[in-house]
């Protein structure tokens, strides 16, 4: 693994920030892109792309840290601002993005669905490179198997190497390419305002689930009824924007519009 890709004098260049800005510079590209065609100024695109960038990481990091507060203590909040060592809860950042995403484009009298549709094939861009950079700073790592595919991560928490491990970050960017593709596909369809957003929301939470079980014991674990943070956070979305998506597709369609 590598945590520090390079220095720039005394510098260090960390693999987890360096592909969270590839991620993001990739996803906004993408959104601007397709804005143009879908009547939202690419310079709004930017803008609540910065917002949502800034609240998620900020709710992101505060919910992983409120999780650590049973097992460290509230001292762990004096360690809030090291996200290069990773540590951050990815439902904690998009509850935060989502909600600055909302206060901008009200501000800014843009119709939020509009914005949130646009941007959720971006969302699985920027996640699936997010977890290549947890892969090269050797967290979010799997249990262990003897898998001709298995990897070693060396746990800072411990310091010393795992037994042979899945490598559950890259089923995590495989899975969320596949979430992308799958967004393409959904918003060429004439949907109601939201339908490609929600459907994002319900993939990455099928997703979840199923990967918390690969990372279960490792770096993910147990907290009620045999299930993880994430994993009883994913059943509720999935359940909600499920039934949400299901009233949606039973509205009467209105003209298709060019994509």
């Amino acid at each position: 693994m590598r945590s520090i890709l390079f220095h720039i004098g005394p510098v260090p260049i960390r693999s987890y920030g360096l592909m969270i800005i590839v991620g993001f510079g990739l996803a906004l590209w993408r959104a601007t892109r397709v804005s143009r065609r879908r009547e939202i100024a690419p310079e709004r695109v930017m803008d609540a792309a910065l917002v949502g960038l800034v609240a998620g990481i900020v709710g992101a990091r505060v919910l992983f840290l409120l999780l650590e507060v049973p097992l460290a203590g509230w001292g762990v909040f004096a360690q809030v601002h090291r996200i290069w060592e990773g540590g951050l809860s990815f439902h904690g950042g998009l509850a935060a993005a989502v909600a600055a995403v909302a206060i901008y484009t009200r501000a800014k009298k843009i119709r939020f669905l509009s914005m949130a549709d646009l941007m959720a094939p971006s969302l699985a861009i920027g996640y699936a490179f997010a977890r290549i950079g947890c892969f090269l700073n050797g967290c979010c790592y799997g249990f262990e198997t003897h898998l001709p595919w298995a990897l070693r991560f060396y746990d800072p928490a411990f310091h010393q190497w795992t037994n042979p491990s899945h490598p559950a970050q890259l089923y995590a960017f495989a899975a969320n390419l596949a979430i992308f593709g799958i967004l393409t596909r959904i918003e060429r369809l004439n949907r109601p305002p939201g339908f490609t957003f929600f459907s994002y929301l319900v993939l990455y939470s099928v997703y979840r689930f199923g990967i918390e079980f690969v990372r279960e014991g490792a770096t993910a674990f147990v907290w009620f009824a045999g299930l993880t943070h994430a994993q009883v956070a994913s059943l509720v979305v999935i359940v909600v924007f499920g039934l949400t998506l299901a009233m949606l597709n039973r509205k009467p369609r209105g003209p298709r519009k060019a994509s």
